[in-house]
C-alpha cells in the first residue's frame, strides 16, 4: 500500500494499489511507441534549434571565461593531433613576421651607417665661401673672405669652437726614376684635423706653435704615403720639396669617410700651416672657411649668425654660400625611411600569403571535421562556442608562427652584435608591431572558416560521411 499526503495534512490520505512489473513495462513501451505531443510552450522553447540548428540551452550558460578556455584547450589538442599540417601552416607565419623584424632592423642600420657617414664628415660643420657679387654690371674687385672674417666669426657667434679656413696650390713633385707627380697643397689651420674630423694613422698634426713660427712641415694623405714611401709608418719624417722648400713630413691622415674627391682633400694632397702658405699667394683671400660648433642642435642658428656677421662686413652686393649638412641628413633620413617602408610592404605580401594559407588549411580542416562539428551541436555546442573553436585555432597557428618569426628575427641581430664589433641598432617595438600583426592574420582569416564551421546544419552534418 502506498499513502499520498496532499498539502501535508495528516488527516487526509488516499490509497492506491501498487502498480506491477508487467504494468511498468508496459507503460514504458507505450511510451515509447507512442511519444505525448509537444506542448506549445516546449515548441517556443525549440524555436532556436530550428532557426540555428541548436539544441535549446538553459538559463544557466557557462561564463564567457570557461567557454574561451575550453575553446583554447581544445585548439591545443588538436594542434597536437595534427603537428605536421601546423607546423606547415605556421612556416609561413613564421618567415613573413621574421622578415617584419628584419625589414625594421635593416631600415635602422641603414639609417644609422648614413648618419654615421655624415657625422663622419663632420655633422657639426659649417662652410662659408664667396659666391661673388650679385646682380652688380659694373666691374668691381673680388670681396673674398679673408682671415680677418674668420677671426670675427669667432669673437660674434659664441657656438663656433673651432675654424679653420683652406687655401689651395699645386706642385710637381719628383718621385724617383726621372718621373715626377702632381701635388695638391692645402694651407689650413691646426684646428683644421678637428673641424674636418680627420684620422691621423702615423705622426702627428702641426700645432699653435708649429703655426706661429711657420715651420715648414706637413701631413699627407695616406695613398700619397704609399706611393711615395710604400707604407705611411716610412714616410714620417721624410723631406718633400715644394717649391724648391722642404718640407719634413711630421703625420700621415685619411678622410674619416671616403668622399671620393669630391671634397678639397685628394688622393694626393699634402696640407701645410697657412702661415707658410701665405709665402705662395699673392693676397690673403681664402677659398672657404669650415667652422665647427658645440652641438648639432646650434647648426642651424650658428649658420644664420654667420652668414649676418659675413654680411656686415662686406659690400651689400656681395653673396656668400653659408651652408651645413643639416639638409643632407634629413634627405638622408628620408631616403632610410622610403627605403624601410618598401621592405615592409613587401614583408606585408609574405603575411597576406601566409594569412591565406591558414584560411585554406583551416577551411579543409572544417570540411574533414563536418561529422565532429555535428556531433558537438548534438550535444549542446552553440554556434558562437563552435565559431570561437575554429578562431581560436586559427590565432594559435598565427602566434606560433609569430612568436618563432620575432625569435629568428631578433637573434640574427643580437648575432651579429655579440660575435662582431658591429652595433646593429635592434627595435623591440618591432617585435610588439609583429604580435600584434600575427593576432590580426589570425582574427581576419579564421573569420571564414569559423563562421562556415558554426552555419552548419546538426542534422546534415551527422549523416555526413
Amino acid at each position: 500500500m502506498t499513502v499520498h499526503l496532499v498539502d501535508n495534512k495528516p488527516a487526509e490520505a488516499e490509497v492506491t494499489s501498487a502498480p506491477s512489473s508487467s504494468t511498468v513495462l508496459n507503460s514504458v513501451q507505450n511510451s515509447d511507441q507512442n511519444p505525448a505531443p509537444t506542448s506549445v510552450p516546449d515548441l517556443a522553447r525549440n524555436d532556436d534549434f530550428t532557426r540555428n540548428g541548436d539544441l535549446p540551452r538553459k538559463d544557466d550558460r557557462c561564463p564567457p571565461d570557461w567557454v574561451i578556455g575550453e575553446s583554447l584547450r581544445f585548439a591545443y589538442d588538436t594542434f597536437l593531433s595534427n603537428k605536421v599540417r601546423f607546423m606547415l601552416t605556421a612556416l609561413g607565419m613564421m618567415i613573413g613576421t621574421a622578415s617584419l623584424v628584419l625589414v625594421v632592423t635593416i631600415g635602422m642600420t641603414g639609417k644609422q651607417y648614413i648618419l654615421d657617414q655624415i657625422q663622419g664628415i663632420g655633422a657639426n660643420l659649417i662652410y662659408a665661401s664667396y659666391a661673388g657679387a650679385g646682380h652688380r654690371i659694373t666691374a668691381v674687385a673680388l670681396d673674398e673672405l679673408t682671415v680677418d672674417d674668420l677671426a670675427a666669426v669667432r669673437e660674434q657667434v659664441p657656438s663656433v669652437v673651432a675654424a679653420s679656413p683652406f687655401v689651395t696650390l699645386n706642385d710637381r713633385i719628383s718621385v724617383g726614376n726621372g718621373k715626377e707627380q702632381d701635388i695638391s697643397i692645402l694651407g689650413v689651420f691646426p684646428e683644421y684635423v678637428k673641424v674636418r674630423n680627420l684620422v691621423l694613422l702615423e705622426g702627428r698634426f702641426f700645432d699653435t706653435e708649429d703655426y706661429q713660427r711657420r715651420d715648414k712641415v706637413g701631413v699627407i694623405t695616406e695613398k700619397l704615403a704609399v706611393k711615395l714611401f710604400e707604407n705611411p709608418v716610412s714616410a714620417v719624417g721624410q723631406v718633400i720639396k715644394l717649391n724648391g722648400l722642404p718640407f719634413t713630413v711630421i703625420g700621415v691622415f685619411k678622410e674619416r669617410v671616403e668622399t671620393f674627391g669630391q671634397s678639397e682633400v685628394e688622393d694626393n694632397t699634402m696640407a701645410i700651416p697657412y702661415s707658410v702658405s701665405r709665402f705662395f699667394l699673392p693676397s690673403n683671400a681664402v677659398r672657404q672657411i669650415y667652422f665647427s660648433v658645440a652641438s648639432p642642435d646650434e647648426v642651424t642658428t650658428a649658420t644664420a649668425q654667420i652668414k649676418r656677421v659675413l654680411q656686415l662686413r662686406h659690400r651689400p652686393e656681395s653673396v656668400y654660400n653659408v651652408e651645413n649638412l643639416t639638409q643632407l641628413v634629413s634627405l638622408a633620413e628620408k631616403t632610410a625611411n622610403i627605403l624601410t617602408v618598401v621592405l615592409l610592404l613587401v614583408a606585408a605580401v609574405v603575411l597576406l600569403v601566409s594569412g591565406i594559407g591558414i584560411m585554406n588549411i583551416m577551411l579543409a580542416t572544417v570540411s574533414a571535421r563536418i561529422r565532429e562539428i555535428g556531433i558537438r551541436k548534438a550535444v549542446g555546442a552553440t554556434s558562437r562556442e563552435i565559431r570561437l573553436q575554429f578562431l581560436s585555432e586559427a590565432i594559435l597557428i598565427s602566434l606560433s608562427g609569430g612568436v618563432l618569426g620575432i625569435a629568428i628575427g631578433l637573434a640574427i641581430p643580437f648575432s651579429v652584435r655579440f660575435l662582431t664589433a658591429y652595433r646593429i641598432p635592434i627595435s623591440g617595438l618591432s617585435a610588439i608591431i609583429a604580435i600584434v600583426v600575427c593576432s590580426l592574420v589570425g582574427i581576419l582569416f579564421g573569420t571564414l572558416p569559423a563562421i562556415r564551421a558554426a552555419q552548419l546544419d546538426p542534422v546534415e552534418s551527422l549523416r555526413y560521411e
